[in-house]
Protein backbone atom coordinates (compact mmCIF):
# COMPACT_ATOMS: atom_id res chain seq x y z
CA UNK A 1 0.00 0.00 0.00
CA UNK A 2 1.58 3.25 -1.17
CA UNK A 3 1.20 6.26 1.12
CA UNK A 4 1.33 9.84 -0.14
CA UNK A 5 1.74 12.77 2.24
CA UNK A 6 0.69 16.30 1.35
CA UNK A 7 1.78 18.67 4.08
CA UNK A 8 5.15 18.00 5.73
CA UNK A 9 4.47 19.38 9.19
CA UNK A 10 4.80 17.61 12.53
CA UNK A 11 1.81 15.27 12.16
CA UNK A 12 2.30 14.43 8.49
CA UNK A 13 6.02 13.73 8.81
CA UNK A 14 5.58 11.85 12.09
CA UNK A 15 2.78 9.71 10.68
CA UNK A 16 4.89 8.96 7.62
CA UNK A 17 7.82 7.82 9.76
CA UNK A 18 5.58 5.57 11.85
CA UNK A 19 3.89 3.99 8.82
CA UNK A 20 7.20 3.44 7.06
CA UNK A 21 8.50 1.61 10.14
CA UNK A 22 5.45 -0.63 9.92
CA UNK A 23 6.15 -1.67 6.37
CA UNK A 24 4.21 0.85 4.31
CA UNK A 25 5.77 2.39 1.21
CA UNK A 26 5.92 6.18 1.25
CA UNK A 27 5.34 7.11 -2.39
CA UNK A 28 6.17 10.77 -2.01
CA UNK A 29 5.73 13.96 -0.05
CA UNK A 30 4.81 17.51 -1.03
CA UNK A 31 4.55 20.63 1.08
CA UNK A 32 3.86 24.34 0.85
CA UNK A 33 7.60 25.02 0.55
CA UNK A 34 10.08 22.83 -1.34
CA UNK A 35 12.55 23.00 1.56
CA UNK A 36 10.13 21.44 4.05
CA UNK A 37 9.22 18.76 1.50
CA UNK A 38 12.89 17.90 1.03
CA UNK A 39 13.50 17.70 4.77
CA UNK A 40 10.56 15.35 5.22
CA UNK A 41 11.58 13.28 2.19
CA UNK A 42 15.02 12.71 3.69
CA UNK A 43 13.49 11.30 6.84
CA UNK A 44 10.94 9.23 4.91
CA UNK A 45 13.39 7.96 2.27
CA UNK A 46 10.98 8.96 -0.48
CA UNK A 47 10.81 11.46 -3.35
CA UNK A 48 9.84 15.09 -2.74
CA UNK A 49 7.47 16.69 -5.24
CA UNK A 50 6.62 20.32 -5.88
CA UNK A 51 2.99 19.60 -6.69
CA UNK A 52 0.46 17.91 -4.41
CA UNK A 53 -1.14 16.26 -7.44
CA UNK A 54 2.13 14.43 -8.23
CA UNK A 55 2.02 12.80 -4.80
CA UNK A 56 -1.67 11.90 -5.06
CA UNK A 57 -1.25 10.20 -8.44
CA UNK A 58 1.39 7.85 -7.00
CA UNK A 59 -0.48 6.89 -3.83
CA UNK A 60 -3.19 4.46 -2.78
CA UNK A 61 -3.72 6.35 0.47
CA UNK A 62 -3.31 10.14 0.45
CA UNK A 63 -2.81 11.99 3.72
CA UNK A 64 -3.59 15.72 3.51
CA UNK A 65 -1.87 16.98 6.65
CA UNK A 66 -1.70 20.68 5.86
CA UNK A 67 -3.14 23.38 8.11
CA UNK A 68 -6.89 23.06 8.59
CA UNK A 69 -7.52 26.11 6.42
CA UNK A 70 -5.67 24.58 3.49
CA UNK A 71 -7.17 21.06 3.48
CA UNK A 72 -10.21 21.97 1.38
CA UNK A 73 -8.15 24.05 -1.02
CA UNK A 74 -5.63 21.26 -1.53
CA UNK A 75 -8.36 18.66 -2.04
CA UNK A 76 -10.09 20.85 -4.62
CA UNK A 77 -6.84 21.62 -6.45
CA UNK A 78 -5.74 17.97 -6.64
CA UNK A 79 -9.21 16.90 -7.80
CA UNK A 80 -9.26 19.59 -10.50
CA UNK A 81 -5.97 18.24 -11.86
CA UNK A 82 -7.15 14.63 -11.89
CA UNK A 83 -5.11 13.48 -8.91
CA UNK A 84 -7.84 11.42 -7.23
CA UNK A 85 -9.38 8.20 -8.55
CA UNK A 86 -11.60 5.30 -7.52
CA UNK A 87 -9.81 2.88 -5.21
CA UNK A 88 -7.97 5.60 -3.33
CA UNK A 89 -8.60 6.67 0.25
CA UNK A 90 -7.96 10.30 1.14
CA UNK A 91 -7.41 11.07 4.83
CA UNK A 92 -7.08 14.27 6.82
CA UNK A 93 -6.06 14.44 10.49
CA UNK A 94 -7.89 17.58 11.61
CA UNK A 95 -9.82 17.47 14.86
CA UNK A 96 -12.28 20.22 13.96
CA UNK A 97 -13.09 19.45 10.30
CA UNK A 98 -15.27 16.59 9.11
CA UNK A 99 -14.64 14.41 6.08
CA UNK A 100 -16.95 16.72 4.10
CA UNK A 101 -13.94 18.94 3.41
CA UNK A 102 -12.68 16.06 1.22
CA UNK A 103 -15.79 16.05 -0.99
CA UNK A 104 -13.71 16.90 -4.11
CA UNK A 105 -11.94 13.57 -3.64
CA UNK A 106 -15.27 11.79 -3.21
CA UNK A 107 -16.56 13.30 -6.41
CA UNK A 108 -13.56 11.78 -8.19
CA UNK A 109 -14.45 8.33 -6.84
CA UNK A 110 -12.07 8.17 -3.85
CA UNK A 111 -13.09 7.39 -0.28
CA UNK A 112 -12.76 10.07 2.40
CA UNK A 113 -11.84 9.68 6.05
CA UNK A 114 -11.11 11.94 9.01
CA UNK A 115 -8.58 10.32 11.39
CA UNK A 116 -7.67 12.52 14.34
CA UNK A 117 -5.34 11.64 17.24
CA UNK A 118 -6.11 13.01 20.69
CA UNK A 119 -2.50 13.99 21.08
CA UNK A 120 -0.23 17.02 21.09
CA UNK A 121 2.61 16.98 18.53
CA UNK A 122 4.93 19.97 18.76
CA UNK A 123 7.26 18.55 16.09
CA UNK A 124 7.79 15.39 14.05
CA UNK A 125 9.88 13.69 16.74
CA UNK A 126 7.19 14.31 19.35
CA UNK A 127 4.61 12.96 16.90
CA UNK A 128 6.64 9.77 16.50
CA UNK A 129 6.86 9.44 20.29
CA UNK A 130 3.29 10.47 21.16
CA UNK A 131 1.01 9.08 18.44
CA UNK A 132 1.46 5.36 19.21
CA UNK A 133 -0.98 4.31 21.91
CA UNK A 134 -3.21 7.36 21.50
CA UNK A 135 -6.97 7.45 21.06
CA UNK A 136 -8.13 8.41 17.55
CA UNK A 137 -11.51 9.58 16.31
CA UNK A 138 -12.76 8.19 12.99
CA UNK A 139 -15.40 9.76 10.76
CA UNK A 140 -16.05 9.32 7.08
CA UNK A 141 -17.13 6.85 4.43
CA UNK A 142 -18.19 3.47 5.79
CA UNK A 143 -15.93 1.69 3.31
CA UNK A 144 -12.93 3.72 4.57
CA UNK A 145 -13.43 2.90 8.25
CA UNK A 146 -11.69 -0.53 8.12
CA UNK A 147 -8.50 1.16 6.87
CA UNK A 148 -8.71 3.76 9.64
CA UNK A 149 -9.19 1.05 12.26
CA UNK A 150 -6.27 -0.89 10.83
CA UNK A 151 -3.93 2.11 10.94
CA UNK A 152 -4.88 2.92 14.54
CA UNK A 153 -4.46 -0.70 15.60
CA UNK A 154 -1.03 -0.90 13.98
CA UNK A 155 -0.04 2.18 16.00
CA UNK A 156 -1.13 0.44 19.18
CA UNK A 157 -3.93 2.94 19.72
CA UNK A 158 -7.66 2.95 20.32
CA UNK A 159 -10.39 4.41 18.13
CA UNK A 160 -13.97 5.55 18.41
CA UNK A 161 -16.46 6.55 15.75
CA UNK A 162 -17.71 10.13 15.90
CA UNK A 163 -20.58 11.80 14.06
CA UNK A 164 -19.88 14.90 11.97
CA UNK A 165 -22.21 16.94 14.19
CA UNK A 166 -20.17 16.10 17.30
CA UNK A 167 -16.83 17.22 15.88
CA UNK A 168 -16.94 20.82 17.25
CA UNK A 169 -17.59 19.67 20.84
CA UNK A 170 -14.98 16.93 20.53
CA UNK A 171 -12.41 19.41 19.28
CA UNK A 172 -13.32 21.91 22.01
CA UNK A 173 -12.67 19.20 24.60
CA UNK A 174 -9.28 18.49 23.05
CA UNK A 175 -8.40 22.20 23.07
CA UNK A 176 -9.27 22.47 26.77
CA UNK A 177 -7.13 19.45 27.68
CA UNK A 178 -4.15 20.52 25.58
CA UNK A 179 -4.12 24.18 24.53
CA UNK A 180 -5.88 25.58 27.59
CA UNK A 181 -3.71 23.48 29.90
CA UNK A 182 -0.70 25.37 28.53
CA UNK A 183 -2.55 28.64 29.17
CA UNK A 184 -3.48 27.53 32.68
CA UNK A 185 0.12 26.70 33.55
CA UNK A 186 1.19 30.06 32.13
CA UNK A 187 -1.39 31.73 34.40
CA UNK A 188 0.09 29.90 37.40
CA UNK A 189 3.62 30.94 36.44
CA UNK A 190 2.58 34.59 36.10
CA UNK A 191 1.04 34.52 39.56
CA UNK A 192 4.23 32.96 40.95
CA UNK A 193 6.30 35.68 39.31
CA UNK A 194 3.97 38.33 40.73
CA UNK A 195 4.68 36.78 44.14
CA UNK A 196 8.41 37.37 43.58
CA UNK A 197 9.67 34.07 42.15
CA UNK A 198 12.05 34.11 39.19
CA UNK A 199 10.55 32.69 35.96
CA UNK A 200 13.03 29.78 35.74
CA UNK A 201 12.40 28.79 39.35
CA UNK A 202 8.63 29.07 38.86
CA UNK A 203 8.83 26.56 36.03
CA UNK A 204 10.90 24.16 38.16
CA UNK A 205 8.74 24.64 41.23
CA UNK A 206 5.41 24.02 39.52
CA UNK A 207 6.45 20.98 37.47
CA UNK A 208 6.27 18.48 40.38
CA UNK A 209 2.95 19.94 41.51
CA UNK A 210 1.48 19.55 38.02
CA UNK A 211 2.80 15.99 37.72
CA UNK A 212 1.49 15.10 41.17
CA UNK A 213 -1.94 16.43 40.26
CA UNK A 214 -2.04 14.38 37.06
CA UNK A 215 -0.96 11.32 39.03
CA UNK A 216 -3.78 11.94 41.52
CA UNK A 217 -6.28 12.16 38.66
CA UNK A 218 -4.99 8.87 37.24
CA UNK A 219 -5.19 7.20 40.64
CA UNK A 220 -8.34 8.67 42.16
CA UNK A 221 -10.24 10.09 39.19
CA UNK A 222 -12.31 13.25 38.98
CA UNK A 223 -13.71 14.78 41.17
CA UNK A 224 -11.98 12.86 43.99
CA UNK A 225 -8.56 14.21 43.00
CA UNK A 226 -9.70 17.79 43.67
CA UNK A 227 -7.93 19.47 46.62
CA UNK A 228 -7.40 23.05 47.74
CA UNK A 229 -9.30 25.87 49.45
CA UNK A 230 -12.51 25.59 47.42
CA UNK A 231 -12.70 21.84 47.98
CA UNK A 232 -12.24 22.56 51.73
CA UNK A 233 -14.80 25.35 51.83
CA UNK A 234 -12.17 27.93 52.79
CA UNK A 235 -13.85 31.21 51.86
CA UNK A 236 -11.26 33.42 53.54
CA UNK A 237 -8.35 32.11 51.52
CA UNK A 238 -10.19 32.63 48.23
CA UNK A 239 -11.06 36.20 49.27
CA UNK A 240 -7.38 36.78 50.03
CA UNK A 241 -6.46 35.50 46.57
CA UNK A 242 -8.88 37.93 44.94
CA UNK A 243 -7.67 40.91 46.98
CA UNK A 244 -4.03 40.19 46.19
CA UNK A 245 -4.71 39.79 42.47
CA UNK A 246 -6.75 42.99 42.39
CA UNK A 247 -3.75 44.84 43.80
CA UNK A 248 -0.96 43.29 41.72
CA UNK A 249 -2.32 41.55 38.60
CA UNK A 250 -5.95 42.66 38.13
CA UNK A 251 -5.96 41.46 34.52
CA UNK A 252 -5.75 37.85 35.75
CA UNK A 253 -8.69 38.08 38.14
CA UNK A 254 -11.44 37.38 35.62
CA UNK A 255 -9.94 34.05 34.58
CA UNK A 256 -9.27 33.05 38.20
CA UNK A 257 -12.89 33.79 39.13
CA UNK A 258 -14.27 31.80 36.20
CA UNK A 259 -12.09 28.81 37.06
CA UNK A 260 -13.06 29.15 40.70
CA UNK A 261 -16.78 29.07 39.94
CA UNK A 262 -16.33 25.90 37.90
CA UNK A 263 -14.21 24.39 40.68
CA UNK A 264 -16.92 25.13 43.25
CA UNK A 265 -19.35 23.06 41.20
CA UNK A 266 -16.76 20.29 40.98
CA UNK A 267 -16.27 20.38 44.75
CA UNK A 268 -20.02 20.03 45.12
CA UNK A 269 -19.94 16.94 42.91
CA UNK A 270 -17.11 15.56 45.05
CA UNK A 271 -19.26 16.08 48.14
CA UNK A 272 -16.62 18.01 50.08
CA UNK A 273 -18.86 21.10 50.22
CA UNK A 274 -22.64 21.34 50.22
CA UNK A 275 -24.93 23.24 47.87
CA UNK A 276 -25.04 26.28 50.17
CA UNK A 277 -21.24 26.63 50.07
CA UNK A 278 -21.20 26.14 46.31
CA UNK A 279 -23.62 29.06 46.03
CA UNK A 280 -21.56 31.21 48.42
CA UNK A 281 -18.41 30.58 46.40
CA UNK A 282 -20.39 31.58 43.31
CA UNK A 283 -21.19 34.92 44.94
CA UNK A 284 -17.65 35.53 46.13
CA UNK A 285 -16.20 34.68 42.72
CA UNK A 286 -18.78 36.53 40.61
CA UNK A 287 -17.35 39.49 38.73
CA UNK A 288 -20.42 41.58 39.50
CA UNK A 289 -20.02 40.78 43.21
CA UNK A 290 -16.42 41.98 43.14
CA UNK A 291 -17.40 45.16 41.29
CA UNK A 292 -20.20 45.88 43.75
CA UNK A 293 -17.84 45.34 46.68
CA UNK A 294 -15.30 47.77 45.26
CA UNK A 295 -17.96 50.41 44.64
CA UNK A 296 -19.26 50.03 48.16
CA UNK A 297 -15.71 50.46 49.46
CA UNK A 298 -15.21 53.61 47.38
CA UNK A 299 -18.47 55.10 48.66
CA UNK A 300 -17.36 54.34 52.19
CA UNK A 301 -14.05 56.11 51.65
CA UNK A 302 -15.78 59.10 50.10
CA UNK A 303 -17.99 59.49 53.18
CA UNK A 304 -15.05 59.42 55.61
Amino acid sequence: MRIGIIGAGAVGTGMGILLRRRGYTIAGVASRTPASARRAAERLACPAFEGAVDVARRADVVFITTSDQAIGQVAASVAAQGGFRPGQTVIHMSGSLTSAVLDPARQAGALALSLHPLQSCADADRAVANLPGSVFSLEGDREALPLGKRLVTELGGEYFLISPEAKPLYHAAACVASNYLVSLIDLSRRLMQAAGMEPEMAARALAPLIKGTLDNIDEKGIPQALTGPIARGDFGTVRDHLKAMETTVPELGELYRALGRYTAGLAGRKGSIDARKVALFGQILAAKFETASRRAGLRGKAGQ
